[in-house]
């Protein structure tokens, strides 16, 4: 029985679950290493992902009914629900017209770039990385800084971000830094962050789970370790489930977010 238990124990102690790390996010270069178009298996999914989008959006457009079949009425009805349920639910329909094809593009991007980490293959979602989120976040704020200038004038709209109404003109020393600090970092990093943690932590914990499925199930010499490894490929189903949702549900966050920030430059409507 001791030979057989240290057995065992050796042959633990030897075998080892294949953690993820923080290195699939930072993966090596595949084409064109050492020049400023480097590749790596994250930009080449944006790239495949976009090429896809793309084709799908072009194809659907050119081959356009007046009756439209379930493929045309499904993209269609994703199109009017970015436009009537984001843009127009948030802005209005008059100023929301302007902002359609932008929130359009963020919203279908987003969603296509996230859902990549549940597709087998691709494994990793292309807004795993910060550059993306945060190239959208400030695609955002530019937005946002062009309509507050351009409705207000530059001088009016910084006086209405910097110094709120209604606040007594000594509290103005310490409020205006602090304004200052959120238009310009806060709000951008907010954005940027939500999206880009979500997309790392659900990677992880399902890349977690699978793995400890594998060792559990198949790289593990104990029978007595199988319902383990059964408890964490349903955990993993779950959470692959549960993945895709938040996929969606960021797409749609990252969306009404930056429809709501924009819509924050105009005027207020008495």
């Amino acid at each position: 029985m001791v030979d057989v238990f240290s057995a065992g124990a050796l042959t633990l102690a030897e075998s080892s679950i294949d953690l993820p790390s923080i290195d699939a996010f930072l993966p090596p270069e595949i084409l064109f290493q050492g020049t400023p178009f480097a590749i790596n298996r994250i930009i080449f999914v944006r790239i495949l992902a976009t090429i896809i989008m793309l084709l799908v959006l072009g194809i659907t457009a050119a081959r356009a009914k007046l009756v439209p079949g379930r493929w045309q009425g499904a993209v269609e009805w994703l199109i009017e629900f970015v436009k009537k349920d984001i843009v127009y639910q948030v802005m209005g329909e008059v100023r929301g017209k302007r902002y359609v094809p932008m929130i359009t593009t963020v919203f279908l991007t987003l969603l296509v770039f996230n859902l990549c980490g549940e597709i087998p293959g691709m494994n990793i979602a292309a807004s795993a990385t910060i550059t993306l989120p945060l190239m959208f976040a400030m695609w955002c704020f530019v937005q946002y800084w062009i309509a507050g200038i351009r409705e207000k004038g530059l001088g009016h709209f910084l006086r209405d971000e910097l110094f709120p109404k209604g606040v007594p003109w000594p509290i103005y020393i310490l409020l205006t830094p602090i304004q200052l600090f959120e238009l310009l970092v806060i709000r951008p990093l907010s954005l940027t962050i939500r999206l880009f943690a979500n997309m790392v932590a659900g990677h992880m914990i399902l890349a977690l789970c699978l793995s400890a499925t594998q060792y559990f199930l198949i790289d593990t010499m104990f029978k007595a370790e199988i319902p383990f490894g059964i408890g964490t490929f349903a955990g993993g189903l779950f959470l692959y489930l549960f993945e895709t949702l938040v996929a969606c549900l960021q797409a749609y966050i990252f969306a009404i977010l930056t429809t709501a920030y924009i819509n924050m430059s105009y005027p207020e409507i008495d």
